[in-house]
């Protein structure tokens, strides 16, 4: 069990671009149709870049938002994280773009790649600065653009993905308030089940890759799915077991929107009911990163969030990685 951490989360944005590709676009593109889509994945649309825009874009606008709504002077940020596997290039940091185009001149950061566990690793660095003592005020984000690394003629990857941005701010919290604990882990012998061979040193961009189809998303989606429903279970009843608590206690569960059939496999093994899960995967699919933050923003403004609240976020994703986390909301 993790120490307890001081940081609570004060506030949340999203962003998702405009475009929107339903399962009838979808039907355009590759061999399939509404029924299958939604029946194997519970997604009927998501939100898709124009040419042009990139994951620090997103991530840009879902960072604006969250300072107007914290009413945060930029210059008062210290850190910023952007938990992301699709950053506009490979160098420099995603957090370096966000951070020039926000103002935030007295802030430092870096990107971290975890896939779709990135936004909860990411959150639980981000606490540690807080906790320490070191930084005041971390933005925490989660953001990419998977469209750019699809392959639209591949309809078992490209109807599950979309493209989005979720941030958070920490800030410093009293005993007892905020992130309470947190449990990760990595199984590296799955990293061969979801992955992209192509672009970093071992498969250097050539004509080669390019023709090879190397620089998209593969995946051997059974096994992915089946280490995710029993992981993403045991981590989130280990975690509350840790700390006393069970899933009674819970207001609300925001898990990674990857597959519906995921979740809800989750849920019945927890014995949570519908009404404590955040579900939003009908209306952005699968945004790796931008799940759970895109999950917190849509659950604050609908009201399922109350100062208090015990939430418990949980991811599983390429790697493969898994985070858990427990907190209680501050606001």
């Amino acid at each position: 069990m993790a120490h307890r951490i001081a940081a609570k989360i004060t506030g949340v944005g999203g962003y998702v671009p405009p475009k929107v590709l339903t399962n009838a676009d979808m039907e355009k593109l590759v061999a399939t149709n509404d029924e299958w889509i939604r029946s194997r994945t519970g997604i009927r649309e998501r939100h898709v870049v124009e040419k042009g825009t990139a994951t620090s874009h997103l991530a840009t606008e879902a960072a604006k938002i969250l300072l107007k709504r914290t009413n945060t002077d930029p210059a008062e940020i210290d850190l910023i994280i952007v938990a992301s596997v699709t950053p506009d290039m490979m160098f420099p940091a995603t957090a370096c773009l966000v951070q020039d185009r926000i103002g935030a001149k007295k802030a430092w950061g870096f990107d971290l790649s975890a896939a779709c566990s990135g936004f909860a690793y990411a959150l639980t660095v981000g606490a540690q600065f807080i906790g320490s003592g070191a930084h005041k005020k971390v933005m925490v984000i989660g953001s990419d653009t998977m469209s750019s690394i699809l392959d639209y003629k591949d309809r078992a990857t490209c109807v599950l993905f979309g493209d989005g941005a979720g941030a958070v701010l920490l800030e410093p919290a009293k005993d007892g308030e905020g992130i309470l604990d947190f449990s990760h882990d990595v199984d590296g012998s799955g990293g061969e089940f979801l992955y992209m061979p192509g672009g970093g040193s071992l498969n250097p961009t050539t004509h080669k890759t390019v023709d090879g189809n190397m620089h998209v998303v593969h995946q051997e989606g059974s096994q992915v799915f089946k280490y995710a429903v029993r992981r993403m279970a045991e981590m989130a009843a280990s975690l509350l077991e840790a700390n006393g608590f069970t899933s009674n206690d819970l207001a609300l569960v925001v898990p990674h929107q990857a597959n519906l059939r995921i979740i809800r496999a989750m849920q019945e093994r927890l014995g949570v009911d519908d009404s404590k899960v955040m579900v939003n995967i009908d209306r952005y699919g699968n945004t790796t990163a931008g799940t759970i933050p895109l999950g917190l923003c849509d659950a604050a403004e609908q009201g399922r969030l109350r100062k208090g609240d015990l939430v418990l976020l949980v991811a599983v994703g390429a790697g493969y990685t898994s985070g858990s986390m427990l907190l209680r909301w501050a606001y």
